[in-house]
């Protein structure tokens, strides 16, 4: 058996898989391939309506905002946020805290004026800013709240009375959360939705429509709102796997019973790095990530034996970013509690024999 604490495209629920490819001999009596059939079909317009209705019912998503389901990931809506949202002459608040934090804020800035209002650049992002000051006549708001790279996340929305924008790729459908915090969520889905390829937007309505540039009709949100999340051809079998996924999250209970799990993973495993002496954690202990666990050796020269020790048990995908070195275990919802308890194990044994 693989344990894969891959960071994505990463694990799903092993009966999703089985689900999936038997849908891709065949979906649903119709004597057709998921991949092939037309995306204009009743059977697929279902499958559309469904993976929205159960974001929408997972998420708690409230009256006034519309789920779309996009392409050309989260990296796309770095630059199509500020195109929809950014007017002439004003200004945006980022808040930076990671890579892809810092890309989308160099994206806005095409688009208009910037201000960055916080950073933890200064200390490589192992650390969230706090007391962050948001100018009341920006824009907008725009953070992201789970940062894989250095392993930090946010879990309080920032006070402002300004639209706020969160780019949600890693921690999406993870925690309860209250969208109504929230003018636009954007996120991947390759983390805890489903496969790469699409990409959710939960969009307040109210917030459309107020920018004079022309904008592209595919990076409209109010075009794809109209078109239901098919003006053009849909990433047909990624949104067919979310939705797979998604029907697993609700068998589970739902948002708050994964919370619960993600809890109990991330809790395992950083009392591990704590307890053990060879390891040790690179951020705010106030400030980790349930997602993504990143840490070192005391003792660096260990690191790639240590690689290949959990690689000789199976144990992939823990290699940490260039940016941060060491480890990072990415504990998705799709990521059982036994594969953590694996990791802790070859964490122990390892270090017993490096007393």
């Amino acid at each position: 058996m693989i344990y894969n604490f891959g960071a994505g495209p990463c694990i799903l629920p092993q009966e999703v898989f089985k689900q999936a490819s038997q849908a891709v001999l065949e979906f649903n009596g119709t004597g057709l391939s998921i991949l092939e059939i037309s995306h204009r079909t009743p059977e697929f317009e279902a499958v559309v309506e469904e993976t929205v209705r159960l974001i929408k019912e997972l998420l708690n998503v409230p009256e006034g905002y519309s789920v779309i389901l996009l392409q050309g990931g989260a990296s796309l809506q770095f630059s199509m946020v500020p195109m929809n949202l950014l007017g002439e002459g004003q200004t945006a608040a980022y808040l930076d805290t990671g890579v892809w934090a810092s890309k989308a804020l160099k994206e806005a800035k095409i688009f208009g004026n910037v201000n960055v209002v916080a950073s933890s650049k200064d200390q490589n992002y192992t650390y969230i800013p706090k007391d962050i000051v948001i100018p009341k006549d920006s824009a907008y708001f725009h953070f992201t709240s789970n940062n894989t790279i250095y392993g930090t996340e946010l879990f309080e929305v920032p006070k402002t009375n300004v639209p706020v924008v969160c780019d949600m790729s890693s921690d999406i459908l993870s925690r309860v959360i209250n969208v109504s915090e929230f003018d636009l969520i954007y996120a991947g889905a390759q983390k805890n939705m489903g496969p790469a390829g699409v990409t959710v937007a939960i969009v307040k309505n109210d917030i459309l429509g107020k920018v004079d540039r022309k904008i592209p009709s595919m990076l409209d949100y109010k075009v794809q709102i109209d078109g239901e999340s098919m003006y053009n051809t849909p990433p047909v079998f990624a949104i067919y796997v979310s939705m797979l996924n998604l029907r697993w999250l609700k068998s589970k209970g739902g948002v708050a019973e994964i919370e619960k799990e993600n809890i109990s993973k991330s809790e395992a495993l950083y009392k591990e790095i704590d307890r053990n002496p060879l390891f040790k954690g690179t951020c705010r202990v106030e400030d980790r990530s349930r997602m993504n666990i990143c840490f070192v050796m005391e003792n660096p020269e260990l690191e790639k034996p240590f690689l290949k020790f959990a690689e000789d048990r199976d144990i992939i995908g823990i290699k940490g970013h260039r940016s941060v070195g060491g480890f990072r275990a990415s504990i998705y919802n799709g990521l059982p509690i036994t594969s953590v308890h694996v990791l802790i194990d070859a964490m122990q044994d390892f270090a017993e024999k490096h007393r």
